[in-house]
């Protein structure tokens, strides 16, 4: 049977995959609008090390939910739900479609399957398992988790502390894993379909020269500059959400003399090529994806293709916008 739901496209991929080139293309052809589903271009004053659309980017294709929140305040998953299925019925409204952009790929499966029920923090045992952490070192508490939650521990960085407490938290305050918990998710009934296209290079090597050649021109744009505007507010350490963000928290030990400055230049890409990674893990899990070689001529034709295949506009019209 055919789903009348109204569309709502999902455009997904890891980072420096050209998704918001493609977005912006798609914007030009076709009656969408963006809403971006990053969780570091949320932030105001950040905007190099996120790669943010520039001004003339957005003038052709606005995003929405980037630049609302400033950096010392935290963003969840269930907040990002909330808001874009605000954004959703708002540019449904309009009569026009929403493109869902973006590699925050937690924030896209919230969204489609809804969030479970998890504990509360408990301050108490946050300050433990600080002081733990301080004690033993991330990656001690990493190898513990591996042991009570495998799933969550291959999912999370060994580094990325906060992750690694929330997990450990959920686990020891719910009684049951974090992954248990999430496969309880509600799955409910949205009011719209879902279709998705995933874009990511085939090779492997070109992703990684990509990842690697944007940093430097990241850098040669005024990277270090960026981050050492925020260093010198005193709301702002480098625990923060905002601050563990892919380049900010090696630039950040940069300034902070930990390393020097060729060691962050390549921490950072390894990093972000780790990061690259796991999002291509959660890629993979996705049912119902089209993928699309962002190396491949005729890009734009072949996300046509797939919109076409999975029934994207079986009652609307497509028009140049």
């Amino acid at each position: 049977m055919l789903d009348s739901r109204p569309p709502v496209l999902f455009l997904m991929g890891p980072t420096a995959s050209g998704k918001t080139a493609l977005a912006v293309e798609l914007v030009q052809r076709l009656p969408l609008q963006i809403v971006s589903v990053d969780s570091a271009l949320v932030y105001r004053g950040m905007t190099i090390g996120t790669a943010k659309p520039d001004a003339r980017t957005l003038q052709i294709a606005p995003h929405r939910l980037i630049d609302f929140l400033d950096p010392c305040q935290a963003y969840s998953a269930g907040q990002f739900r909330h808001d874009a299925l605000r954004e959703i019925a708002a540019i449904q409204a309009m009569g026009r479609i929403p493109l869902l952009v973006g590699g925050t790929l937690l924030y896209f499966r919230a969204l489609e399957r809804g969030l479970a029920e998890l504990p509360t923090a408990d301050p108490a045992l946050r300050a433990r398992l600080a002081a733990e952490c301080a004690e033993y070192g991330s990656l001690a508490l990493h190898a513990r988790l591996a042991q009570l939650d495998p799933v969550a521990a291959a999912r999370i960085h060994p580094h990325d502390w906060q992750r690694i407490q929330r997990a450990l938290e959920v686990g020891e305050l719910a009684g049951r894993s974090l992954t248990e918990l999430c496969n309880l998710s509600p799955n409910e009934t949205l009011p719209f379909r879902i279709v998705k296209l995933i874009v990511a290079p085939m090779d492997r090597q070109i992703l990684h020269q990509r990842i690697a050649q944007r940093f430097r021109v990241m850098l040669d744009q005024g990277l270090i500059a960026e981050v050492a505007a925020l260093r010198a507010r005193d709301d702002l350490h480098p625990d923060l959400p905002a601050m563990r963000a892919v380049g900010y928290r090696q630039v950040w030990a940069y300034l902070d003399g930990k390393v020097d400055e060729a060691t962050m230049v390549e921490r950072a890409i390894i990093a972000t090529r780790q990061f690259a990674k796991r999002q291509l893990t959660w890629l993979r899990a996705e049912s119902g994806g089209f993928w699309l070689n962002s190396l491949e001529d005729r890009l734009l034709e072949r996300a046509m293709a797939g919109l076409d295949e999975h029934r994207f506009f079986p009652k609307t019209p497509r028009r140049l916008c």
